[in-house]
């Protein structure tokens, strides 16, 4: 059996954090506020293999109030989802994330990110595909206030 979901994870963009996309740091002088390290590719990949296996989605797994998941990094998010996956009888077989941003460039990361993204979840880089758009100026992320990723996850039952 194979199903599918579909993910979506927007954050702020905040001065005096790190920036984390795709489990990879970006040295840009700004990051994204959130609860957690607010890695949206990251993000938005969880809650596209949850959703795929009806197990609910990121909130329901690391609520914001909870101190356990307070700076977790998106591989540990992803880590998380992958061991509830195993359990429900599911493995993932790909991911596909979009980013969408005015900046910074992704592309030149992107091999970086297919490969901390693919380390997280046990699979081969080749399972990952990462790429990333603008927002032609147009709305908040246009502006530069916000970063936003889609992702689109197929899983396969174990069983």
């Amino acid at each position: 059996m194979i199903r599918i979901g579909i993910g979506y994870d927007v954050h702020r963009i905040a001065s005096g954090r790190e920036m984390w996309l795709g489990g990879v740091r970006f040295d840009v002088g700004f990051g994204l506020e959130g609860h957690s390290d607010a890695d949206v590719a990251a993000h938005a990949l969880c809650d596209a293999l949850l959703g795929a296996a009806a197990l609910g989605d990121l909130g329901t797994h690391f609520p914001p109030g909870e101190a356990r998941w307070r700076g977790a990094s998106g591989g540990t998010l992803l880590g998380h989802v992958r061991e509830l996956l195993v359990s429900a009888g599911w493995v993932m077989a790909n991911g596909d994330i979009t980013l969408i941003c005015e900046r910074p460039r992704i592309a030149p990361r992107v091999p970086d990110m297919r490969a901390a993204l693919a380390a997280a979840l046990r699979v081969e880089p080749a399972a990952i595909s990462v790429k990333a758009t603008t927002n032609e100026r147009i709305g908040f992320i246009g502006r530069g206030e916000g970063i936003a990723a889609i992702a689109v996850a197929t899983i396969e039952s174990a069983r």
